[in-house]
């Protein structure tokens, strides 16, 4: 096993990629704290789950992870039921509104925002001090397509996931001191409920190609939950010890032989977000 005994908190995991970490995570021994915003989705994964380790604990507890106050909470039973956190893996997000920028409703534009944002921010918050006393810590965040590409009438998903990234990338090195690894998962195209509501949209309000794509991942598959998946397993798995402040494709990057070229990765901006100058696609634009 990965994970044996390690305690873990999976924030929006009650279905989708959430529920497919957990059951991954169950599997490889870890004891997990389960949270989501439906009661009857969440108590049900967590009922499904525990039956695969009974030995194991896997607990439940609703929340908004926009709620500083219903974060803190979680925080508090997730430690007080399992008794300390090894890590936290961040999956809990929304699309938000769907449109040309300028005519969504802001209101849904800052609440994807809040979700999307603080929704990682308030349990990294929560858990840093907790990690930083234990001098170990993993912190897993599922980012996605929005933070590498721009995302034409999704713009409060794509501008609140760049941010993740630069969020998780700062995050490493405040606690690189401290042991504490963080990195970002692309998990890839998933025939998710977020195709569906894609689909539900319409072409003319995310656009004819976004459309398209999503048909045929509904239709035809998509990309494998397990992949995003196995990268959060090995993110959270000591094989990983020291590797912090990625963001990985789950589906196209050699994930699972990492560890290798540890000594490279920690002196380069590999798997970065970064600006592109001339000189980097072979152009000499001096002055």
């Amino acid at each position: 096993m990965k994970l044996p005994a390690l305690n873990t908190l999976i924030t929006g995991s009650s279905q989708g990629l959430g529920k497919a970490i957990a059951e991954q995570f169950v599997r490889e021994g870890a004891n997990v704290a389960l949270c989501a915003r439906s009661e009857k989705e969440l108590f049900a994964t967590r009922d499904e789950l525990a039956k695969l380790a009974p030995r194991q604990k896997v607990v439940a507890k609703t929340c908004d992870v926009s709620s500083e106050a219903q974060v803190n909470d979680l925080v508090a039973f997730a430690v007080r039921e399992l008794g300390s956190l090894h890590i936290l893996v961040n999956n809990a997000g929304i699309y938000g509104p769907m449109g040309p920028t300028e005519s969504v409703d802001l209101a849904e534009w800052r609440r994807a925002i809040d979700i999307n944002l603080f929704g990682v921010l308030l349990p990294c918050r929560a858990l840093i001090p907790h990690f930083k006393q234990a001098g170990r810590g993993k912190i897993v965040i599922l980012s996605g397509g929005g933070a590498t590409n721009p995302l034409p009438n999704i713009s409060s998903y794509a501008a609140s996931k760049a941010a993740v990234v630069r969020l998780m990338e700062t995050l490493a090195e405040e606690l690189r001191p401290f042991h504490v690894d963080v990195n970002a998962i692309a998990p890839g195209a998933l025939a998710t409920r977020l195709v569906d509501e894609v689909l539900a949209a319409g072409p003319e309000k995310v656009g004819a190609a976004f459309f398209e794509k999503n048909k045929q991942w509904k239709e035809q598959g998509a990309t494998p939950l397990h992949l995003g998946a196995g990268l959060a397993v090995y993110l959270a798995s000591a094989a990983s010890d020291g590797i912090t402040g990625k963001l990985l494709s789950a589906q196209w990057d050699p994930w699972a032989k990492l560890h290798e070229h540890r000594d490279e990765l920690a002196k380069s901006d590999i798997y970065c977000l970064r600006r592109i100058v001339p000189e980097d696609r072979g152009k000499q634009w001096g002055n």
